[in-house]
Protein backbone atom coordinates (compact mmCIF):
# COMPACT_ATOMS: atom_id res chain seq x y z
CA UNK A 1 0.00 0.00 0.00
CA UNK A 2 1.25 3.52 -0.91
CA UNK A 3 1.79 5.67 1.87
CA UNK A 4 0.65 9.48 1.73
CA UNK A 5 3.54 10.98 2.81
CA UNK A 6 2.04 14.94 3.17
CA UNK A 7 -0.45 13.94 5.82
CA UNK A 8 1.73 14.60 8.75
CA UNK A 9 2.04 18.10 6.81
CA UNK A 10 -1.77 18.67 6.13
CA UNK A 11 -3.14 17.76 9.48
CA UNK A 12 -0.76 19.45 12.35
CA UNK A 13 -1.26 18.81 16.18
CA UNK A 14 0.30 22.19 16.62
CA UNK A 15 1.13 25.11 14.02
CA UNK A 16 1.46 28.81 14.67
CA UNK A 17 -1.11 30.85 12.76
CA UNK A 18 -1.29 34.49 12.44
CA UNK A 19 -0.44 35.13 16.14
CA UNK A 20 -2.17 32.45 17.91
CA UNK A 21 -1.14 28.53 18.47
CA UNK A 22 -3.78 26.17 16.32
CA UNK A 23 -4.42 23.06 18.29
CA UNK A 24 -6.36 20.03 16.61
CA UNK A 25 -8.43 18.69 19.30
CA UNK A 26 -7.44 15.37 20.05
CA UNK A 27 -10.29 14.80 22.32
CA UNK A 28 -12.75 14.48 19.66
CA UNK A 29 -10.64 12.65 16.77
CA UNK A 30 -12.34 10.61 14.79
CA UNK A 31 -15.45 11.43 14.80
CA UNK A 32 -15.01 15.58 14.55
CA UNK A 33 -11.94 17.52 13.20
CA UNK A 34 -11.86 20.20 15.37
CA UNK A 35 -9.14 23.02 16.08
CA UNK A 36 -8.89 25.13 18.92
CA UNK A 37 -7.07 28.49 18.86
CA UNK A 38 -5.02 29.88 21.53
CA UNK A 39 -4.43 33.69 22.07
CA UNK A 40 -2.46 33.49 25.23
CA UNK A 41 0.24 31.27 27.04
CA UNK A 42 -2.74 30.80 29.13
CA UNK A 43 -5.23 29.15 27.29
CA UNK A 44 -2.20 26.88 25.58
CA UNK A 45 -1.26 25.51 29.45
CA UNK A 46 -5.20 25.01 29.67
CA UNK A 47 -5.19 23.02 26.18
CA UNK A 48 -2.30 21.28 27.54
CA UNK A 49 -4.15 20.17 30.89
CA UNK A 50 -6.85 19.13 28.91
CA UNK A 51 -5.44 17.32 26.38
CA UNK A 52 -6.27 19.19 23.12
CA UNK A 53 -3.00 18.41 22.36
CA UNK A 54 -0.98 15.39 23.85
CA UNK A 55 2.33 13.53 23.49
CA UNK A 56 5.77 14.71 24.66
CA UNK A 57 7.42 15.90 21.64
CA UNK A 58 3.40 18.12 20.66
CA UNK A 59 3.53 19.37 24.00
CA UNK A 60 7.30 20.76 23.84
CA UNK A 61 6.03 22.52 20.14
CA UNK A 62 3.03 23.51 21.46
CA UNK A 63 5.11 24.88 24.84
CA UNK A 64 7.80 26.66 22.52
CA UNK A 65 4.99 28.54 20.92
CA UNK A 66 2.99 28.82 24.02
CA UNK A 67 6.22 31.11 25.04
CA UNK A 68 6.22 32.99 22.32
CA UNK A 69 2.55 34.41 23.17
CA UNK A 70 3.38 34.83 26.81
CA UNK A 71 6.83 36.94 25.49
CA UNK A 72 4.33 38.95 23.29
CA UNK A 73 1.91 40.04 26.03
CA UNK A 74 4.80 40.66 28.45
CA UNK A 75 6.47 42.96 25.94
CA UNK A 76 2.71 44.73 25.65
CA UNK A 77 2.55 45.08 29.20
CA UNK A 78 6.25 45.69 30.81
CA UNK A 79 8.34 46.51 27.32
CA UNK A 80 11.12 47.42 29.97
CA UNK A 81 10.87 44.12 32.21
CA UNK A 82 8.78 41.93 29.95
CA UNK A 83 11.30 38.85 30.64
CA UNK A 84 10.21 38.90 34.34
CA UNK A 85 6.79 39.33 33.37
CA UNK A 86 6.97 36.37 30.89
CA UNK A 87 8.79 33.93 33.63
CA UNK A 88 5.00 34.15 34.99
CA UNK A 89 3.61 32.86 32.44
CA UNK A 90 6.13 30.45 31.73
CA UNK A 91 5.95 28.69 35.20
CA UNK A 92 2.49 28.12 34.68
CA UNK A 93 3.24 26.45 31.31
CA UNK A 94 6.00 24.12 32.94
CA UNK A 95 3.38 23.34 35.25
CA UNK A 96 0.74 21.99 32.73
CA UNK A 97 1.53 18.37 32.50
CA UNK A 98 3.88 16.72 35.25
CA UNK A 99 5.30 13.63 33.25
CA UNK A 100 6.62 14.83 29.40
CA UNK A 101 10.21 15.81 30.23
CA UNK A 102 9.38 17.74 26.65
CA UNK A 103 7.60 20.52 27.96
CA UNK A 104 10.30 21.69 30.44
CA UNK A 105 13.34 21.25 27.55
CA UNK A 106 11.32 23.32 25.20
CA UNK A 107 10.76 25.86 27.85
CA UNK A 108 14.80 25.94 28.95
CA UNK A 109 15.37 26.15 25.22
CA UNK A 110 13.27 29.46 24.94
CA UNK A 111 14.51 30.68 28.00
CA UNK A 112 17.58 30.71 26.76
CA UNK A 113 17.02 32.54 23.26
CA UNK A 114 15.50 35.33 25.58
CA UNK A 115 18.51 35.86 27.60
CA UNK A 116 20.07 36.97 24.10
CA UNK A 117 18.02 39.43 22.88
CA UNK A 118 18.53 42.96 23.01
CA UNK A 119 16.81 46.12 22.71
CA UNK A 120 13.42 46.07 20.74
CA UNK A 121 10.86 43.79 20.65
CA UNK A 122 11.79 40.28 21.25
CA UNK A 123 9.02 38.55 19.76
CA UNK A 124 10.61 38.21 16.13
CA UNK A 125 13.64 36.13 17.63
CA UNK A 126 11.38 34.15 19.97
CA UNK A 127 8.82 32.82 17.47
CA UNK A 128 12.22 32.06 15.25
CA UNK A 129 13.26 29.57 17.68
CA UNK A 130 10.16 28.07 18.40
CA UNK A 131 9.49 27.41 14.47
CA UNK A 132 13.15 26.13 14.35
CA UNK A 133 12.41 23.78 17.10
CA UNK A 134 9.18 22.54 15.67
CA UNK A 135 11.38 22.11 12.33
CA UNK A 136 14.26 20.07 14.51
CA UNK A 137 11.31 17.75 16.19
CA UNK A 138 10.25 17.17 12.58
CA UNK A 139 13.81 16.13 11.49
CA UNK A 140 14.45 14.20 14.51
CA UNK A 141 11.51 12.06 13.68
CA UNK A 142 12.07 11.34 10.18
CA UNK A 143 15.70 10.35 11.39
CA UNK A 144 14.28 7.79 13.81
CA UNK A 145 12.00 6.26 11.29
CA UNK A 146 14.95 5.81 9.08
CA UNK A 147 17.04 4.03 11.99
CA UNK A 148 13.85 2.11 13.40
CA UNK A 149 12.71 0.87 9.93
CA UNK A 150 16.51 -0.64 9.38
CA UNK A 151 15.47 -3.20 12.15
CA UNK A 152 12.08 -4.37 10.99
CA UNK A 153 12.49 -7.79 8.91
CA UNK A 154 10.43 -7.39 5.33
CA UNK A 155 6.43 -7.55 5.37
CA UNK A 156 6.40 -7.12 9.22
CA UNK A 157 3.62 -7.10 11.89
CA UNK A 158 4.28 -5.01 14.42
CA UNK A 159 2.16 -3.94 18.17
CA UNK A 160 1.75 -0.46 19.21
CA UNK A 161 0.64 1.24 22.33
CA UNK A 162 -1.03 4.77 22.27
CA UNK A 163 -0.46 7.13 20.03
CA UNK A 164 2.90 8.35 18.76
CA UNK A 165 2.03 9.76 14.96
CA UNK A 166 2.17 13.10 13.54
CA UNK A 167 -0.33 14.23 15.98
CA UNK A 168 1.60 12.91 19.27
CA UNK A 169 5.13 15.29 17.58
CA UNK A 170 6.02 18.38 15.45
CA UNK A 171 4.85 15.98 12.23
CA UNK A 172 5.64 12.33 11.36
CA UNK A 173 5.80 11.12 14.76
CA UNK A 174 8.22 8.55 16.77
CA UNK A 175 7.21 5.21 17.38
CA UNK A 176 4.39 5.97 14.51
CA UNK A 177 7.51 7.03 12.30
CA UNK A 178 9.23 3.97 12.36
CA UNK A 179 5.82 2.48 10.84
CA UNK A 180 5.79 5.72 7.89
CA UNK A 181 9.07 4.74 7.26
CA UNK A 182 9.16 1.08 6.77
CA UNK A 183 5.82 1.39 4.69
CA UNK A 184 7.24 3.87 2.05
CA UNK A 185 9.50 0.75 0.96
CA UNK A 186 6.18 -1.61 1.10
CA UNK A 187 7.82 -3.02 4.96
CA UNK A 188 4.23 -3.23 6.81
CA UNK A 189 1.69 -6.07 6.73
CA UNK A 190 0.03 -5.35 9.81
CA UNK A 191 -0.50 -2.51 12.87
CA UNK A 192 -1.64 -4.02 15.74
CA UNK A 193 -2.60 -0.96 17.58
CA UNK A 194 -3.72 -1.39 21.33
CA UNK A 195 -6.77 0.94 22.45
CA UNK A 196 -4.95 1.91 24.81
CA UNK A 197 -7.48 2.95 27.95
CA UNK A 198 -9.26 4.83 29.22
CA UNK A 199 -8.31 8.11 26.57
CA UNK A 200 -8.30 5.45 23.79
CA UNK A 201 -5.52 7.11 21.85
CA UNK A 202 -4.83 4.25 19.98
CA UNK A 203 -8.23 3.04 19.03
CA UNK A 204 -8.97 6.94 18.01
CA UNK A 205 -5.53 8.32 17.19
CA UNK A 206 -3.57 5.69 15.78
CA UNK A 207 -6.08 4.06 14.21
CA UNK A 208 -7.09 6.99 12.16
CA UNK A 209 -3.53 8.16 11.53
CA UNK A 210 -3.44 5.03 9.54
CA UNK A 211 -6.93 4.49 7.82
CA UNK A 212 -6.05 8.48 6.70
CA UNK A 213 -2.57 6.67 5.03
CA UNK A 214 -4.02 3.71 3.72
CA UNK A 215 -2.32 1.37 5.79
CA UNK A 216 -3.28 -1.83 7.26
CA UNK A 217 -4.20 -1.41 11.07
CA UNK A 218 -5.94 -4.01 13.78
CA UNK A 219 -7.43 -2.25 16.79
CA UNK A 220 -6.58 -4.50 19.67
CA UNK A 221 -7.97 -4.43 23.31
CA UNK A 222 -5.43 -3.57 26.01
CA UNK A 223 -5.71 -7.37 27.42
CA UNK A 224 -5.50 -9.13 24.00
CA UNK A 225 -1.89 -7.89 23.28
CA UNK A 226 -0.35 -10.86 25.13
CA UNK A 227 -2.10 -13.21 23.25
CA UNK A 228 -1.16 -11.06 20.30
CA UNK A 229 2.01 -11.55 20.88
CA UNK A 230 2.06 -15.45 21.85
CA UNK A 231 0.56 -16.05 18.52
CA UNK A 232 4.27 -15.60 17.02
CA UNK A 233 3.89 -13.29 14.10
CA UNK A 234 4.55 -10.36 15.69
CA UNK A 235 8.25 -8.47 14.85
CA UNK A 236 8.59 -6.17 17.43
CA UNK A 237 6.51 -4.04 19.49
CA UNK A 238 7.26 -0.23 18.94
CA UNK A 239 6.32 2.44 21.98
CA UNK A 240 6.99 5.95 22.28
CA UNK A 241 8.27 7.70 25.75
CA UNK A 242 7.27 10.87 27.61
CA UNK A 243 10.29 10.68 29.77
CA UNK A 244 13.39 8.34 30.12
CA UNK A 245 15.80 8.34 33.05
CA UNK A 246 19.79 8.38 33.01
CA UNK A 247 19.90 4.93 33.65
CA UNK A 248 17.13 4.05 30.69
CA UNK A 249 14.19 3.56 32.89
CA UNK A 250 11.45 4.80 30.55
CA UNK A 251 7.47 6.35 31.37
CA UNK A 252 5.18 5.98 28.79
CA UNK A 253 1.65 5.57 28.70
CA UNK A 254 0.02 3.19 31.20
CA UNK A 255 0.47 -0.24 30.31
CA UNK A 256 3.88 0.09 28.26
CA UNK A 257 5.35 -1.72 31.64
CA UNK A 258 3.12 -4.90 31.13
CA UNK A 259 3.52 -4.89 27.62
CA UNK A 260 7.14 -4.82 28.11
CA UNK A 261 6.99 -7.97 30.08
CA UNK A 262 5.04 -9.77 27.70
CA UNK A 263 6.92 -9.25 24.78
CA UNK A 264 9.82 -10.14 26.60
CA UNK A 265 8.35 -13.85 27.79
CA UNK A 266 7.43 -14.14 24.00
CA UNK A 267 11.17 -13.37 22.34
CA UNK A 268 9.49 -10.21 20.88
CA UNK A 269 11.98 -6.78 20.67
CA UNK A 270 10.65 -4.12 22.50
CA UNK A 271 11.56 -0.59 21.53
CA UNK A 272 11.59 2.70 22.51
CA UNK A 273 11.37 5.56 19.86
CA UNK A 274 11.76 9.09 21.61
CA UNK A 275 13.95 11.83 20.67
CA UNK A 276 17.11 12.72 23.12
CA UNK A 277 14.58 15.36 24.28
CA UNK A 278 13.10 13.05 25.94
CA UNK A 279 16.04 11.80 28.06
CA UNK A 280 16.43 13.51 31.70
CA UNK A 281 20.23 13.53 32.94
CA UNK A 282 18.91 14.78 35.87
CA UNK A 283 16.60 11.67 37.16
CA UNK A 284 18.84 8.88 38.01
CA UNK A 285 16.03 6.50 37.21
CA UNK A 286 12.54 5.78 36.93
CA UNK A 287 11.93 5.96 40.29
CA UNK A 288 12.36 9.44 40.27
CA UNK A 289 9.98 10.29 37.40
CA UNK A 290 6.31 12.05 38.76
CA UNK A 291 3.84 10.05 37.44
CA UNK A 292 0.87 12.25 36.59
CA UNK A 293 -2.76 10.90 37.86
CA UNK A 294 -6.04 12.15 36.57
CA UNK A 295 -9.48 12.06 37.46
CA UNK A 296 -11.10 8.64 38.84
CA UNK A 297 -14.18 9.16 36.30
CA UNK A 298 -11.88 8.45 33.45
CA UNK A 299 -12.19 5.46 34.25
CA UNK A 300 -15.52 4.84 35.61
CA UNK A 301 -17.22 5.82 32.24
CA UNK A 302 -16.46 6.68 28.57
CA UNK A 303 -17.90 9.30 26.52
CA UNK A 304 -19.91 10.75 29.60
CA UNK A 305 -21.57 7.55 30.77
CA UNK A 306 -20.78 5.62 33.65
CA UNK A 307 -20.37 2.35 33.63
CA UNK A 308 -19.06 1.36 36.87
CA UNK A 309 -21.83 0.98 40.24
CA UNK A 310 -21.55 4.32 42.85
CA UNK A 311 -19.11 3.72 45.13
CA UNK A 312 -16.76 2.31 43.22
CA UNK A 313 -12.71 3.86 43.02
CA UNK A 314 -10.68 3.85 40.33
CA UNK A 315 -6.84 4.57 40.19
CA UNK A 316 -5.61 6.33 36.87
CA UNK A 317 -2.10 6.86 36.52
CA UNK A 318 -1.80 8.31 33.03
CA UNK A 319 2.33 6.47 33.06
CA UNK A 320 4.27 3.95 33.88
CA UNK A 321 7.86 3.00 34.03
CA UNK A 322 9.54 0.58 31.97
CA UNK A 323 13.00 -0.89 33.34
CA UNK A 324 15.43 -0.34 31.13
CA UNK A 325 16.77 -3.90 31.21
CA UNK A 326 13.23 -4.60 29.39
CA UNK A 327 13.99 -2.90 26.79
CA UNK A 328 15.81 -4.31 23.71
CA UNK A 329 17.03 -0.55 22.25
CA UNK A 330 16.60 2.85 22.21
CA UNK A 331 16.28 4.21 19.06
CA UNK A 332 16.61 7.95 19.09
CA UNK A 333 17.75 10.50 16.05
CA UNK A 334 21.56 10.46 17.39
CA UNK A 335 21.64 6.31 16.97
CA UNK A 336 20.27 2.98 18.14
CA UNK A 337 21.44 2.35 21.84
CA UNK A 338 20.23 -1.52 22.47
CA UNK A 339 20.11 -2.93 25.96
CA UNK A 340 20.16 1.22 27.18
CA UNK A 341 21.94 1.63 30.47
CA UNK A 342 23.45 4.31 32.33
CA UNK A 343 27.35 3.63 30.50
CA UNK A 344 25.28 3.65 27.02
CA UNK A 345 23.44 6.86 28.06
CA UNK A 346 25.56 8.45 28.53
CA UNK A 347 27.60 8.20 25.09
CA UNK A 348 24.62 8.39 23.47
CA UNK A 349 24.06 11.70 24.52
CA UNK A 350 27.65 12.69 23.73
CA UNK A 351 27.25 12.05 20.22
CA UNK A 352 26.22 15.04 17.95
CA UNK A 353 22.84 14.75 16.34
CA UNK A 354 23.61 14.02 12.56
CA UNK A 355 22.67 16.79 9.75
Amino acid sequence: MGVDAVLYDKVRAVAWRDGVVRLLDQRVLPATLRYEECATAAEVAAAITAMVVRGAPAIGVTAAYGAVLAVSEAYRRAPTDWRAAARVDLAALRESRPTAVNLGWALDVMERVMETIGAGSPVAAVLAAARRLHDEDIAANRRMGALGAALLPPQARVLTHCNTGALATGGYGTALGVVRAAAATGGIRMVYADETRPWLQGARLTAWELVEEGLPVTVLADGAAAARLRAGDIAAVLVGADRIAANGDTANKIGTYGLAISARHHGVPFYVVAPVSTIDVATPDGHGIPIEERAEGEVLGCQGLTHSPAGARAWNPVFDVTPAALITALITERGVLPSPDAEGMARLLAQPTPV
